[in-house]
This record gives C-alpha cells, structure tokens and sequence, in this order.
C-alpha cells in the first residue's frame, strides 16, 4: 500500500502525481545548463574563489543527475516509459557512471522495506548517530577525494572480474552509495570520458579534470553523504512513514549547494514514491495542512539533521 493513502486522499494524490514531459525536459536542461554555466563562470574570471565555486556547484549538479536518474527510475521524470528509460539513463546516470536499471532494482527493494532488516539501504543508516570525530574523517575523506578514488577503483575491479554476475557486484559494493553504481563500468565509462575531453576541448586541456573528474571524486561524494545521512540516519528503525525519514529545510544557498531538485523532502517522496520532485514541496505543505507536523520528522536545515547525525556529538 502507497503509505501516502493513510493521510492523501486519491483524489488529493491524483494531480499531485501527473508529471509533465516539458518539465522534465526544462529540469536535465537545467542541470547541464548549471554545469555549463559554472565552467563559463571560471572562464571568464578564472580566480580561486570561481574555481572553488566551479567545482561545488558541479558536484552538486552531478547529485542533481543522479536525483533525475532517480525520477527515472519512479518513471516520474517523463510521461512515457521509454522516454524516462533513454532520458534516465544516457543523459543522468552514465555521464556519472551510474546504471538506471540496476539503481531501479535496488531503489524499489528500498522503498518496499524502508528502514527494516530487508532494506538495502540499512547498512548505511543504522550507522548513525554517531560521533563528530566519526563524521569528520568520513567527510575529510570525502572532501580529499579519498573515498572516490577507492570506490572507483572498486568499481573498476567489480566490473573487470565479475562481469556479468549481478549478485557478486551487490555483494561487493562498497559500503558507501553502492545504489548509484554501474555494474557494467564499460558501458558508462566512455560516456564519464567524453564529458571529461569534450571540457578539455572547450577550454583548456585540463578543464575536464578539473571540473568534471575533481568535482565527481570530491564534492559529489560529500553531497551524496549528507543526502543519505539526513534522509535516513539517525532516524527510527521503523515501519511508521512519518519517523523512519526525514525531511530538510532548504534554503537557497543549501539547494545550490547540497539539495538540487526538491530532494530534501523524502519523506514526501516516501509518501507517494511516483510524485514527481518538483511537486513534493507541494504535497508537504497538503500534510502540513492535515496537522501532521508534530508528527513528521523534519529537520529545519541540513547542519540540524547532521546535528542529530552526531555532529553535536564530542
């Protein structure tokens, strides 16, 4: 059952879940669009400071892929199946060596057993809270591009001795955003290239290291921690929609930043899973209407949701 039916009436859900292919269209346009736009940025006043900017903004525009890999894969980003197919896959998950259909599988068992012993996504969450020493090394680790560079290399492994053997890949994962990952790095490898020497092309030679690889091994992996930390970490280990997931505040510096593309309100998208993201503000505001605030776990920023994470932990 759609847990969302406990609160939302059909008829409430209905036009909340109509998507639209030019908005779909007008959100990938916009993700590349900002990409592009914070090259051109450093481009015309090359400094320190744009450069930094750059490579923020792109990282958090390649969450902003993977977010639209994941209206995708709800078959939310477009009207037809096969639009959200090609979409999905060629212009949001292989440009950051990502897999639609794999991320599909395993992202439906995840919403299928949220926050239970048959949810994937377990091993990640229950970790938390933790301590602030403990997440200062996870995000130095991040912010060094040590843990994109150990799991690309793991991936690179992956797919060179276990092609083919799905339940191995699974298995092997890293402990760490293993959803995102392509089983067959070959397939999207080419592609994560092509960005890299396309950039090098436009600008100088080393633009596409600088602003398509660093970001992917560095910030992109911080985001993507503080994504899943605040949507499940620290949460309850239950099957009560409104306490097993968390919603962020966001404000306009965090959706540049960390939270492109409505992602912050997961526990809308739990709500009703096929809601497409730019309408799960909306459907916050109906269950806020309905007197459930006191009742819905949500954070009033992402420092908070770190807070209760273990960032305010000695």
């Amino acid at each position: 059952m759609t847990p969302g039916k406990e609160y939302l009436s059909s008829d409430e859900i209905r036009p909340l879940a109509e998507r639209s292919d030019l908005m779909g269209a007008w959100l990938v346009l916009h993700c590349w669009g900002t990409i592009a736009a914070a090259v051109a940025l450093f481009g015309f006043w090359p400094n320190l400071l744009t450069f930094a900017l750059a490579v923020m903004v792109i990282g958090s525009r390649q969450l902003g892929l993977a977010i639209l890999m994941h209206e995708a894969a709800h078959n939310a980003l477009f009207r037809n199946r096969k639009a959200n197919d090609i979409v999905g896959e060629w212009l949001c998950g292989r440009p950051i060596l990502a897999e639609l259909s794999a991320y599909r599988h395993y992202h439906l068992t995840h919403h299928r057993f949220t926050q239970t012993e048959k949810d994937p996504d377990l091993v990640l969450s229950s970790k938390f809270p933790t301590s602030r020493a403990s997440l200062k090394r996870k995000f130095t680790r991040d912010l060094t591009g040590q843990t994109g560079v150990r799991q690309l290399a793991a991936q690179i492994m992956m797919s060179v001795r276990l092609a083919g053997d799905h339940d191995a890949v699974d298995a092997a994962a890293s402990d760490f955003a293993q959803a995102f990952k392509a089983r067959d790095l070959f397939k999207s490898l080419p592609v994560f290239l092509g960005i890299i020497a396309l950039m090098g092309l436009i600008g100088d030679w080393w633009w596409g290291l600088a602003f398509w690889l660093l970001p992917y091994l560095t910030w992109f992996q911080f985001v993507l921690r503080v994504r899943n930390i605040a949507e499940h970490g620290a949460t309850e280990q239950s099957e009560d929609p409104l306490r097993n997931v968390r919603t962020t505040l966001a404000g306009p510096v965090a959706r540049l930043l960390v939270a492109p593309y409505w992602v912050n309100y997961h526990l809308e998208h739990h709500m009703v899973m096929h809601v497409p993201c730019w309408r799960l503000k909306e459907m916050h505001r109906r269950l806020l209407d309905k007197g459930l605030a006191n009742r819905m776990r949500i954070a009033p920023s992402y420092w908070h949701a770190l807070g209760e994470a273990g960032w305010r932990k000695a």
